[in-house]
């Protein structure tokens, strides 16, 4: 449930509240809210009896429950968007953020020279996989630290923000030593020890949709990481499997609309495993800024007919360069969009 204070609530009222919800069984989890104070209530108890209590109790607006079950994602218990902050940016702000870079971190060299590619062309942040989920054992699985290294040498050179992929509960430690932001693939949505363990890593979480995933399913996930501790997520749409086999996966662009409707965090797109092939990517961006996405996860490399992996649906640093130019008015309608009314219509 959640428990909605008066705008001038005392602070002894709000931890009278808090108290009283712990007579009743539940636990505390989150205080928040801009103009006023809002506090998320989880647990077993008697939830009649504890609404009519608080609903009486000294400074409390309303108390509610929340019907939808993954209660902290949803826009019920948060009207306005979550903006994630990572690196100085705002993501689900008012900058669509752009996450470029290769698959795999392969050398010192490749990783540099897509980094310093990227940030030219105005990519904010840049990804890599240190460590690297493959379909077969015997394919390339990453470098492990070493590409971490090599991820922190790219960002002290650039600038930019690092993402990089966490596939297990044990080296969360490990990558958050490095990154600024931890991706969960799309393999891992639901490995449920991971996303626990993501709750108190300190950094934001970038969760993707599983390959075979519902949308409810996502974000029962992304209710993981928060109700361990980690309100910090950022949802990824990725392309799912369906019987069509022209692209790599089938984009489910409403997938982006229908989660603005359902949760109050952030939502980008990733084109490039969504359909597979680099020529594609230029049209499903443009489509992710027209349905209102937050940003784009994309794979670029310096060399994609020599990258170890994914280099059919990684663009060259020439033509992402170009998708960005190309890309400009269409951001610009885009934080047109989402101005206040009151700022576009020019009132003072």
């Amino acid at each position: 449930m959640i428990i909605s204070m008066r705008p001038h609530a005392t602070k002894q009222e709000i931890e009278h509240v808090c108290e009283r919800v712990r007579e009743f069984g539940y636990k505390v989890h989150s205080i928040e809210g801009e103009e006023r104070v809002v506090i998320g209530v989880v647990g077993v108890g008697d939830v009649t009896a504890c609404l009519e209590s608080l609903e009486a109790t000294p400074g409390v607006e309303s108390a509610m429950r929340i019907s939808a079950p993954y209660k902290f994602v949803s826009r019920e218990f948060k009207k306005e968007d979550s903006a994630i902050r990572v690196n100085g940016l705002e993501i689900g702000g008012d900058e669509f953020v752009v996450m470029a870079g290769p698959c795999s971190v392969e050398s010192e060299r490749q990783i540099m020279q897509t980094a310093e590619g990227v940030a030219r062309a105005g990519a904010h942040m840049l990804r890599g996989g240190a460590f690297k989920p493959r379909t077969s054992p015997y394919d390339f699985q990453g470098l492990e630290r070493e590409g971490l290294k090599l991820l922190r040498k790219a960002k002290e050179a650039t600038g930019l923000g690092i993402i990089t992929e966490v596939m297990s509960d044990r080296d969360v430690d490990l990558v958050a030593e490095y990154a600024d932001c931890m991706q969960v693939g799309a393999r891992n949505m639901q490995n449920f020890s991971l996303l626990k363990s993501l709750g108190g890593c300190g950094r934001p979480v970038l969760l993707k949709r599983g390959l075979s995933s519902t949308i409810k399913e996502l974000l029962m996930s992304a209710e993981y990481v928060v109700a361990h501790g980690n309100s910090n997520v950022i949802l990824c749409e990725r392309g799912i499997r369906t019987f069509e086999t022209a692209t790599r996966n089938t984009c489910d662009i409403a997938a982006v609309p229908v989660l603005n409707e359902l949760t109050h965090l952030p939502v980008i797109l990733d084109p490039s495993h969504a359909t597979g092939k680099r020529s594609l990517v230029p049209a499903i961006s443009r489509a992710a800024v027209a349905v209102g996405a937050n940003g784009l996860l994309l794979e670029v490399h310096p060399c994609p007919e020599k990258a170890v992996s994914d280099g059919a649906q990684s663009l060259t640093l020439e033509a992402f360069d170009d998708m960005m130019r190309s890309l400009k008015p269409y951001i610009e309608l885009w934080k047109q969009s989402r101005a206040p009314a009151a700022a576009a219509a020019g009132v003072a």
